[in-house]
């Protein structure tokens, strides 16, 4: 090919659907799942990191924004961008940001957008059908990749095949489109043969997804339009206008364009692929035993089939179960049915109801300068390990309601009180007060470990004042 695709990663997400090993604090996409050498967004972008695809622009939220910048770190990938949705408004909106950027570069640019979240286990034959999909796309079409049905999930979305389309690069034009059907239905669908599971992978000529869009969409255009005209650089992220985006409707790319256009075509492939929606999804995708039981940690299992078994803290035993999924993490346990894995996101919203913390965060904390890890809580105090990666920095900041106690287990810190610095080394501790200002720095070239001890009436995450961060915090911005 002559024409290199753009590759655009959507890495939103709200972490309900794989709740409690998933919360909105860290979503699925940043998750290792059974003993994988990198996270689902890790994959995403090493499997298009290659000479067809062009640097990678990647979509995500301000919480997420320095995860994001981690993973792409990590996997030796410089983006072309990582532009920041200042408020959620679903994908159509988020599409025509990457659109516009890519026409900019290029006026016939081919962009392939795709979720960060999403199980591929064959790369080789994924990145040929995107190559194949491009072709099509080149020719003004909008391209969705489909997914011949294996059973009948109530789960997906379902896209009805058309008639062929002519080419070498194969293809049909998309009949219409179906919501998640109930379990006769998607019966149906599968002994039909001609409906696919809409995979939410698209691959788009930018500049004909655009004039789509101004014709059924136009207000969506206009936003972001808008919010990409006064989007403001901070620290290598492109921050979206927030008035701007905010005017675009909440609506996906399906609903305001492929399901209204004429120019919309449907690719199958078949790359082992899952959107690990649902822990019983990732159960199927799992390595299984002889029972087909997916074990991740320690376990001892006797007379238990058909069950997913995830532990991070303890050992977990069962006798004679059958399809459950039993999820052991620091702070929460999760027992269900498999039959209603798909009902977790409701849990979660109860648990936000409930002005749960565990709806929203682990007791590991993730930060831009490392993460912290609480150890234990008692009505005036708090523990914690503070993991600061080496050149990292907290803000300058100080407590109204607390008072801390640093002790330092590894490396050497540099310590800031009230405008007087001091190194600390391991086995030494400092002690600060409340109402002193103060700064932990990591100068050195291993991890800083230290333990801090919270003493106070009041421990909560927002009793944070900065006058200065070299992350650019917002004041009320607690992560």
């Amino acid at each position: 090919m002559t024409r290199s695709i753009i590759p655009v990663i959507l890495s939103g997400g709200s972490g309900t659907r794989l709740w409690p090993l998933s919360r909105s604090m860290y979503p699925k996409q940043f998750i290792k799942f059974f003993n994988g050498k990198g996270s689902l967004l890790a994959a995403s972008l090493l499997r298009i990191d290659g000479s067809a695809f062009s640097p990678p622009v990647v979509i995500c939220n301000n919480d997420h924004r320095f995860l994001v910048r981690e993973e792409l770190s990590r996997a030796a990938i410089a983006p072309e961008a990582i532009i920041l949705e200042p408020v959620a408004r679903n994908t159509a909106a988020a599409v025509a940001v990457a659109a516009l950027t890519a026409v900019a570069k290029s006026p016939d640019a081919i962009i392939a957008v795709m979720p960060s979240d999403h199980i591929v286990k064959d790369t080789q034959n994924f990145v040929a059908a995107l190559e194949r999909a491009a072709a099509v796309a080149a020719t003004g079409k909008l391209v969705l990749f489909g997914i011949a049905p294996t059973s009948p999930h109530t789960g997906y979305g379902y896209i009805r095949r058309g008639a062929g389309l002519d080419g070498p690069a194969g293809g049909y034009a998309v009949d219409a489109f179906f919501e998640k059907p109930d379990k006769a239905t998607a019966q149906s669908y599968l002994a039909d043969g001609n409906y696919f599971w809409n995979s939410g992978i698209f691959v788009l000529h930018a500049r004909t997804f655009l004039n789509e869009l101004e014709q059924l969409a136009p207000e969506i255009l206009a936003a972001a339009r808008a919010a990409l005209s006064d989007a403001q650089e901070d620290l290598g992220f492109l921050r979206l206008d927030r008035d701007a985006f905010a005017r675009s409707p909440n609506i996906s790319i399906d609903y305001a364009v492929m399901e209204k256009t004429g120019k919309a075509a449907m690719m199958p492939i078949d790359v082992g692929w899952s959107d690990v929606g649902s822990w019983s999804s990732l159960w199927e995708s799992a390595p299984r035993d002889e029972k087909l039981n997916a074990v991740e940690g320690d376990a001892i299992l006797i007379d238990t089939e058909n069950c997913l078994v995830h532990s991070e803290r303890s050992l977990v035993a069962t006798i004679g179960l059958n399809g459950l999924v039993i999820v052991d993490t620091p702070d929460a346990l999760l027992v269900a049915d498999q039959n209603r894995a798909q009902d977790v996101s409701a849990l979660v919203t109860r648990l936000k109801e409930l002005n749960r913390k565990e709806y929203a965060q682990h007791i590991k904390s993730y930060r831009p300068w490392g993460f912290f890890e609480q150890l234990g809580t008692g009505s005036r105090f708090q523990v914690k390990l503070l993991h600061v990666k080496p050149g990292g920095q907290l803000s300058m900041q100080m407590h109204h309601h607390r008072s801390e106690h640093w002790v330092v287990v590894r490396g050497t810190a540099k310590v800031t009180i009230s405008g007087e610095e001091k190194l600390v080394q391991e086995n030494e501790s400092v002690y600060i007060t409340a109402t002193q200002w103060h700064r932990l720095e990591n100068p050195g070239k291993v991890p800083l470990e230290m333990i801090e001890v919270q003493i106070g009436s009041y421990l909560g995450e927002d009793d944070i004042i900065r006058s200065d961060d070299v992350y650019h915090r917002a004041p009320d911005e607690t992560r």
